[in-house]
């Protein structure tokens, strides 16, 4: 049996920040607001960086990033993002995407391990933060064209199952939400 080489390795991974919100009841950019020293994005992709072999930031131009547009358009929320995630996973060999929003700082990184089992899983309270397998990325793109839009809904469309966390992440949605320096 010929030995495989890790550059042979298809991903398995795509980390996704999903980012294109409008930030409204922030008041500002939320993902350059600060949580014990770093941005909030910065955070997100530290933690998907440590378990996926790639991280994009969906729906949002930011440097230093590689990043795409929310599918088939902005103005989706979260489904957008993950449209996009899934749709670029497929097209890059991906097995899974690990979701999250911007606004969740406190990211375990054992996440994927914690989300991983058969077929899609999400954190029961934070539906944005999941494990999808790239196979449902049609799944998706048929819900949002027969005018779904709520992710649980989505998430209850393709069996996600649902995970209760040890600890509640962090929701950052107001400056209030964030601890102060």
């Amino acid at each position: 049996m010929p030995r495989r080489h890790l550059t042979d390795i298809a991903p398995v991974i795509l980390g996704a920040i999903l980012a294109g919100g409008q930030a409204r009841r922030f008041g500002s950019d939320k993902a350059q607001a600060l949580y014990e020293g770093a941005r909030l994005i910065d955070r997100v992709a530290d933690a998907l960086a440590v378990q996926c072999d790639a991280v994009v930031v969906c729906g949002r131009e930011e440097p230093d990033f590689p990043c795409i547009r929310d599918w088939p358009e902005a103005g989706l929320g979260p489904l957008g993002g993950l449209a996009a995630a899934l749709r670029h996973a497929e097209a890059g060999g991906f097995a899974h995407v690990l979701s999250a929003g911007v606004d969740v700082p406190d990211l375990p990184h054992d996440l994927a391990a914690t989300l991983s089992g058969e077929g899609a899983a999400i954190v029961e309270s934070q539906p944005v933060v999941g494990l999808w397998p790239a196979a449902v990325a049609s799944a998706l793109a048929d819900f949002i064209a027969g005018g779904g839009r709520a992710l649980y809904r989505f998430a209850d469309h393709v069996g996600a199952r649902r995970i209760d966390l040890a600890h509640p992440l962090m929701n950052v949605n107001r400056p209030e939400d964030l601890p102060p320096a």
